[in-house]
């Protein structure tokens, strides 16, 4: 066997490599009235780890639980790391670095869960795929789906961006939108997978996204010369992608390639603050969030209990900013950096910038940050309307030219 999976709420072992989306005992309990319990770890096999230990150069695909067919066609990273001079000069500290997951196939992050639920669904052959998005899983998902010529349904909020909305039709899935919530959209896609079967590749329901995500560890391991950074930041809402950073460098140290953890900060807003109030207080309740950055505008997390023993686990911590400073932020990237990334995506920059000081105390002048951009602008260019305006069109003469001024 690979892997095996463990509940990460009561410890419960599942030796099986069969499809599992929760852990069983935990999962009956949940009512919605705080964070779900029963999300499942998916621990590989001592032989898996030595495996890849013994080789001088890892890929994701060595710590994957599934073997992989499909990277030529639809590849995953490596994405590039950038160490943006500007930026650095203006926060006083130069060994930042961002992670351009905005360049990956279908504009985000989330290509990294879709691909590895695309090959569990080929491993144990299936051909449909259902889930839940508010846009960029589902567009990452119809991606991977139109490579590999599967089937995807998606389920989204009629309210949802209509550029991530486009890209998912025009990849040839299968686009149901609900009159409702994300939350009711995912309930429905677990309906769809029930009724037609399938597999179901919603975010914190199938383990495997986790998996997928963690992808984005290893490829830093390699990029920062077998090494792992200082500090990494994250934008959070569901609590998935965090925990996926988590997991990949937990992998790398169980296979004995680190020797610590980096420390992996939670990036918020605070219109959307589940998990840090969670991580902060002990308590696991839903929040109203009203965030202006929709990937990551969550009400009750579905792995935040996860995300926040994994913040725990890399000894992080969480920042909250206002969606004030995360637009700001946004036009900072782009106008210091050539960077157009989505609000989601700015959100972590948005939360370094505010911990600049904390940086140069705690962890000194000299230590090297990660700052993940998971997204790219170009999915919701709506934020930009009322903050960039184009210029009026000047006469065709060159005496209009000489008015310019610039």
């Amino acid at each position: 066997m690979r892997f095996r999976y463990i509940c990460s709420d009561c410890g419960r072992t599942y030796e099986t490599e069969d499809v599992m989306y929760l852990c069983p005992e935990c999962a009956g309990k949940n009512d919605g009235s705080t964070f779900n319990k029963g999300n499942l770890i998916v621990k590989l096999d001592e032989s898996v780890l030595k495996a890849a230990a013994a080789k001088d150069h890892v890929r994701p695909s060595d710590f994957y639980p599934y073997p992989v067919t499909g990277e030529e066609a639809f590849p995953i990273g490596v994405t590039p790391l950038v160490r943006p001079a500007r930026l650095n000069e203006e926060n006083g500290l130069a060994n930042t670095y961002l992670k351009l997951d905005s360049q990956l196939i279908s504009g985000s992050f989330k290509d990294r869960a879709s691909y590895l639920v695309a090959e569990q669904a080929k491993a144990v052959g299936e051909r449909k795929i259902a889930l839940a998005s508010t846009g960029n899983a589902g567009a990452a998902m119809s991606a991977v789906g139109a490579a590999f010529g599967l089937d995807i349904v998606l389920f989204v909020p009629e309210s949802a961006p209509v550029n991530k909305l486009m890209q998912s039709v025009l990849y040839g899935a299968h686009v149901v939108p609900v009159k409702g919530s994300y939350d009711d959209a995912f309930k429905l896609s677990i309906e769809y997978t029930r009724l037609f079967g399938g597999i179901n590749r919603n975010t914190a329901y199938n383990p495997m996204t986790i998996e997928g995500k963690k992808s984005i560890s290893i490829e830093l391991f390699e990029q920062m010369g077998r090494k792992v950074p200082d500090a990494v930041y994250v934008p959070v809402g569901d609590g998935c992608i965090i925990a996926g950073v988590v997991k990949g460098f937990i992998d790398l140290l169980e296979a004995g390639l680190i020797s610590r953890l980096p420390h992996v900060i939670c990036c918020q807003s605070e219109r959307s603050d589940a998990i840090s109030k969670a991580f902060e207080t002990g308590r696991f309740i839903p929040v109203d969030a009203t965030t202006r950055a929709d990937s990551i505008s969550v009400n009750l997390p579905a792995n935040g209990r996860m995300a926040v023993r994994y913040i725990r686990e890399s000894d992080g911590w969480c920042v909250r900013v206002k969606d004030e400073e995360i637009l700001e932020a946004q036009l900072e990237l782009t106008g210091k950096a050539g960077i157009l990334a989505e609000p989601a995506a700015a959100t972590a920059y948005a939360c370094y910038k505010k911990d600049v000081e904390r940086i140069r105390k705690e962890l000194g002048e000299d230590a090297e940050t990660v700052v993940l951009i998971t997204g790219t602008g170009f999915k919701d260019m709506k934020a930009f309307e009322g903050r960039a305006v184009l210029p009026e069109a000047i006469e065709n003469s060159l005496e209009a030219v000489g008015k310019l001024g610039f």
